[in-house]
């Protein structure tokens, strides 16, 4: 009996050998599409990495410039304001001045208010553009009105301050409004003799 079982035993793994060739187990992934799915996930998380920085760096610019521009409207308002009290330092001329001590005491309230005013300006960092005689009209600092010709200085040079600008930051507020000189006419010689 012992050489039945034997037999039966020999032949045991013949059988299960040939179950398993019967069978045709399933392949598993290939190495070759595991890196492939490996390098596609590390892609995805890449991408996904730098929108979401891209993001953080949006917001915090986005929110940078609230903080700098929020007064905005509220400066345009107040430049005005700075506007009329120059206008009424300028008006009173210097020899009434002097002669009235009421009238100065007003002018030195009204210039101490212009004073504070710009102080505040400065503080929310609102600078004045106050173009010089000469100087070349900048189009984006500057808006021109009016041209005056025969003025002897080059065309498109400013010949005139109406009312100064003002700027928030790097941010125009209002625009200087400056009168520049004209271009001369060329002078034409008749050269037939």
């Amino acid at each position: 009996m012992t050489t039945q079982n034997e037999n039966a035993q020999a032949n045991e793994p013949e059988i299960e050998a040939e179950a398993a060739i019967e069978l045709e187990i399933p392949a598993g992934p290939t190495v070759e599409s595991l890196l492939a799915e490996v390098a596609e996930l590390k892609d995805k998380l890449l991408r996904a990495f730098a929108e979401s920085e891209n993001m953080r760096r949006r917001f915090e610019r986005e929110r940078e410039d609230t903080a700098k521009y929020a007064v905005t409207k509220f400066a345009r308002d107040l430049t005005s304001v700075a506007d009329n009290l120059r206008r009424a330092i300028d008006t009173v001329p210097a020899e009434v001045r002097a002669a009235d001590e009421a009238v100065a005491n007003l002018l030195a309230g009204v210039e101490l208010t212009e004073r504070e005013l710009l102080a505040a300006f400065e503080k929310a960092s609102i600078t004045k553009i106050a173009p010089a005689v000469g100087e070349k009209a900048d189009p984006h600092r500057h808006e021109v009105l009016f041209e005056v010709p025969g003025t002897g200085q080059p065309a498109g040079s400013i010949v005139q301050v109406i009312q100064t600008g003002y700027q928030i930051a790097d941010r125009l507020l209002r625009a200087a409004k400056v009168g520049v000189a004209k271009a001369d006419a060329p002078v034409h010689v008749d050269q037939t003799v």
